[in-house]
């Protein structure tokens, strides 16, 4: 990240709390206390900001170089990011979840999205997204229990998109449980299947 401690926090992607783009971070503190190691005159300061979005605290942790540089090296919590083995059109769509985890509604349609992006990307490409989790179930891409998950992030996807009368929207307890089971569903389709091919061919 390409992000320094300054008196505004300029540069971070999204907040780590609220997930809203491009956000304005306040300093509230920073550590003057400064450990370098002898050898190389390198350490660490620390600050905490505020999103005048969300109004939540950020702890940012910078390397202090021989030059005065003050480069990000970690946020707590930390910006969440989504898998580079997950395919793209499924990626796009979680990596938006993500980023719109303020807005309920419009996460759980992405996550919800995604998912069935993932199924496609299997090969699961015949008749609804109904269809395709239950073929993938026969077929033992996902377990029943994964099965039953997915069904659940199908119908609170739908909730919205149908303007269903009776319960509408989405909690954002749900979108996050929609959006961890997608990022979930990814690791084990793509991700595990990756790290393991190429360690078989002697790639770390």
């Amino acid at each position: 990240m390409n992000v320094k401690l300054e008196d505004r926090l300029v540069g971070l992607d999204r907040c780590p709390q609220c997930g809203i783009a491009n956000p304005e971070m306040e300093l509230l503190w920073r550590s003057d206390c400064i450990m370098p190691r002898a050898e190389t005159a390198y350490g660490h300061n620390w600050a905490v900001y505020k999103c005048t979005s969300c109004r939540l605290l950020v702890l940012a942790q910078s390397r202090l170089g021989n030059q005065g540089t003050k480069e990000l090296e970690k946020v707590y919590p930390d910006v969440e990011s989504v898998e580079e083995d997950i395919p793209e059109r499924a990626r796009n769509y979680l990596t938006q979840a993500v980023g719109s985890i303020h807005a309920p509604d419009g996460a759980a349609m992405l996550a919800g999205s995604a998912v069935d992006a993932m199924l496609k990307a299997k090969g699961l490409t015949e008749g609804t997204v109904y269809n395709r989790i239950d073929q993938a179930v026969q077929q033992h891409i996902l377990t029943q229990e994964m099965g039953a998950w997915a069904h659940d992030v199908r119908l609170g996807s739908n909730r919205p998109r149908h303007a269903d009368q009776d319960d509408p929207h989405v909690t954002p307890q749900e979108a996050r449980q929609a959006i961890e089971f997608a990022k979930t569903l990814g690791t084990v389709l793509f991700v595990l299947p990756n790290r393991i091919a190429n360690r078989g061919n002697g790639n770390s």
